[in-house]
């Protein structure tokens, strides 16, 4: 570099300053070149990269050397790259849920567009485009089938295991994205249920965020809970509802306060409200129906192409939505129903509650739905399992969920079976409301039942606060030399129907 810089200022001096110009080539051609040295300094921001061009010696961007001066230039002595804030993006779900209703009214604008341009054809083109169609038949085949094969590696680029479960599903959204879309999902339902949330000192909450805490505490062993810091809001609503976002937020109406019969049930509800979130199932879900709706969109465009009148076509898509619905969206939604009704036994058996009491629960809303005279639908028509099903189901789990429970050193069970007692008290019910005909039957049967309204917003509440606070347990899957407590105390909530050998005023009840 010297040295083209030397013929270049021997070619442009003058004469008398050539003896000068050659003395200063000479020294140039004898002195080593100088390495200057690039640092690279971590800042105190995390989006800057500082870097550092010095000949000598090291100077902290933050404390620059003398002579240096505010930036890049002949007196500076650092020279500082910033980056640009990054932009938060908009989360893919979300996104998606916006541009879902635009995908199908490009569809249907397509395929009237396709229908309208091959009516418009004469009849001899039309003819000719069929026979071009016929003889290149196997090169269409051929790329079709090139794009069903991308289509399915695509789909196996994006499988996951299931916690928990270890089951393999289809995930098309990260669970970052919709943490993201949960947080804005609680806000909006913060905003909503504003005047509607129970204070946290009413002894409702107290309830609701007692179990949930010892839920956690229980199954911290379970990254998906221990990584997530669960907060209760309880909801003045007579709805029969819970719900649990990804993010923790735990939504408890007080209807399904007044449904439950004691601790152990609830436990049993919030178990599986708790499973739905640490299993993903509102990502799965949404990755499935979106993998569905954009291959409908292909018959969505031919619907529209080929029927011959928009009425045609509008009946075509109501059909085919329908058909969707009943052969992947609701068979899948009852799928993730029934492993968060198993998983929700397996988090409610760690925290030692009487996992008997979950059947029970699914017989009352049976009987509380026949009384109400709700219209029951097929299974198949729902998007969760009959409680007769569930029920079975979960009476099957028992002994599974009862050495689970035993393994997690939780005080003994009452010998009485709450799933026996409740059935025999039914059937003294039974008896005696035939005895006094149809009417005294309903009334018998609404006074007594366990989740009747009057039986509980004190009852429960009260009764679980009135036990002395839950020492946390370390692990709940190693053994300890103390027994862990249960949610409530064993003498509260053992039994929640009375005996029916005491005669036919026994009720279906929780004791408070």
């Amino acid at each position: 570099m010297a040295l083209l810089t030397c013929v270049h200022l021997l070619r442009s001096s003058r004469p008398a300053h050539l003896t000068r110009t050659l003395q200063v080539c000479r020294q140039a051609a004898r002195k080593p070149p100088q390495v200057r040295a690039h640092t690279l300094f971590p800042c105190s921001n995390a989006r800057t990269a500082c870097f550092q061009t010095s000949p000598k010696r090291t100077t902290s961007p933050l404390h620059p050397g003398p002579g240096s001066g505010p930036g890049p230039g002949p007196g500076s002595g650092s020279v500082h790259f910033h980056t640009s804030a990054s932009a938060r993006a908009l989360p893919a779900p979300l996104i998606w849920l916006v541009i879902k209703p635009l995908q199908k009214l490009v569809a249907i604008i397509l395929g009237r567009s396709l229908r309208k341009w091959w009516v418009a054809l004469p009849a001899n083109r039309r003819q000719l485009m069929r026979e071009r169609t016929w003889q290149r038949r196997w090169h269409l085949a051929a790329g079709a089938g090139v794009a069903m094969v991308m289509v399915a590696l695509c789909l196996l680029t994006h499988l996951d295991e299931s916690p928990v479960t270890g089951r393999t599903r289809l995930l098309v959204f990260s669970r970052e994205n919709y943490m993201e879309l949960a947080a804005q999902t609680s806000e909006m339902y913060m905003e909503e249920f504003a005047e509607l949330l129970v204070p946290v000192t009413d002894p409702r909450h107290q309830v609701v965020e007692r179990v949930v805490q010892h839920l956690a505490q229980r199954n911290k062993d379970i990254p998906e809970v221990s990584d997530v810091t669960w907060t209760v809001h309880v909801v003045q609503s007579p709805n029969v509802n819970a719900f649990v976002l990804p993010n923790g937020q735990v939504f408890m109406f007080t209807g399904m306060l007044d449904t439950v019969a004691d601790v152990h049930q609830l436990t049993i509800i919030l178990g599986h409200e708790m499973a739905h979130a640490l299993l993903g199932h509102s990502a799965e879900q949404a990755s499935l129906s979106h993998v569905v709706d954009l291959l409908s969109l292909i018959l969505l465009t031919a619907i529209w192409a080929v029927c011959p009148r928009d009425s045609l076509a509008l009946l075509g898509q109501w059909v085919q939505e329908k058909l969707s619905q009943l052969m992947f969206s609701r068979p899948y939604s009852r799928k993730l129903e029934a492993e968060a009704d198993k998983v929700g036994l397996q988090l409610a058996a760690k925290a030692c509650a009487d996992v008997r009491a979950g059947p029970v629960f699914w017989q009352q809303m049976e009987i509380r739905d026949q009384l109400s005279g709700e219209p029951t639908f097929p299974e198949w028509l729902s998007t969760h399992p009959s409680h007769r099903n569930r029920f079975t189901q979960l009476d099957r789990l028992i002994p599974e969920a009862l050495e689970l429970r035993e393994s997690c050193v939780c005080p003994a069970l009452p010998a009485t079976d709450p799933r026996a007692v409740f059935s025999k008290s039914v059937r003294v019910l039974l008896e005696n409301a035939e005895n006094q005909g149809k009417g005294g039957q309903e009334g018998a049967l609404k006074h007594h039942l366990p989740h009747s309204p009057a039986s509980l917003p004190t009852g429960l509440p009260a009764a679980l606060l009135a036990q002395t606070a839950l020492p946390p347990s370390p692990n709940a899957d190693k053994e300890s030399t103390d027994p862990v407590p249960l949610v409530a105390s064993e003498l509260a909530f053992a039994a929640p129907v009375l005996a029916p050998s005491e005669g036919s005023q026994h009720t279906v009840q929780s004791t408070s």
